[in-house]
């Protein structure tokens, strides 16, 4: 499919954030008149973050920030999909969580339990707030039997200044330490396409993820029955196509080039 084509037939654009629509505190040139293009066309757009560090509510008042105004329903994080499968598999169980006050206070508000005792499963996020403390009680309750969850699978952070290590290498420590592999929920797995779809009653083949990276924005619509779009404005580079197993269904420069060919419609 041409990239003018799958822009027209696209009803549901998933936008990943760092790195694709702001980095740090900067919006990315063109953002928001792709929004607007968006808007103007019937279209929708929700945002996806992998990152887990910061509430729905947080990244409501930074895009405010930025003169992005957005509703509740047009943010999901990788800690709402982690919430929903604990809903759903680990129903009233006990949970050590190893993220930010943030994402605590999403699960107490959400009601999953939270205990620094022995849990039924630990959960590790993007935490920036990670002590020694934390990450040597994941490994002796891992170690001990508990389920060993992770809200996504990124290894690096994008910022202004390079990139900082992310859940995916949190996880990497405790797997090293521990002989466990995590549970992941996040992009670009099944569970994340499944809520957005519940969520927005968006029809699958006209939903575009759209993202940085090609092993968690790209691959989570390519894989699961969705469209994948890379813009090349945060960690994926030109070069890096050749070599990776994920084929994208269109590539762009940023959401500005996007929206510039959606000016035409």
């Amino acid at each position: 499919m041409d990239r003018e084509r799958l822009l027209c037939e696209t009803e549901l654009f998933v936008l990943d954030m760092d790195g694709t629509f702001y980095l740090d505190d900067q919006i990315l040139d063109g953002s928001l008149d792709f929004l607007r293009e968006v808007e103007r066309l019937g279209k929708r757009f929700v945002f996806f973050t992998n990152n887990s560090s910061k509430s729905p509510g947080t990244y409501i008042k930074r895009l405010a920030g930025m003169d992005c105004h957005i509703n509740r329903q047009q943010i999901i994080t990788s800690g709402d999909v982690m919430i929903q499968y604990l809903k759903q598999f680990y129903p009233d169980k006990q949970i050590y969580l190893v993220g930010t006050p943030d994402l605590e206070e999403n699960f107490l508000e959400n009601g999953i339990r939270l205990t620094k005792d022995m849990p039924d499963a630990v959960v590790i996020g993007f935490d920036m707030t990670l002590t020694y403390e934390k990450l040597e009680r994941a490994c002796t309750y891992i170690r001990n039997g508990a389920h060993f969850l992770a809200t996504h699978l990124d290894i690096n952070c994008p910022t202004k200044d390079g990139f900082i290590p992310d859940c995916g290498a949190l996880c990497a420590a405790v797997s090293l330490s521990t002989g466990q592999k995590p549970k992941y929920v996040g992009k670009p797995f099944r569970e994340t396409v499944d809520m957005v779809l519940t969520l927005t009653k968006a029809r699958r083949e006209a939903v575009s993820f759209v993202g940085d990276r090609l092993y968690t924005d790209v691959k989570t619509g390519v894989e699961n029955g969705a469209h994948g779009i890379l813009v090349l404005s945060g960690e994926t580079k030109p070069q890096d196509l050749p070599v990776s197993d994920v084929a994208p269904d269109a590539v762009f420069e940023s959401l500005k080039e996007m929206g510039e060919f959606m000016k035409r419609f």
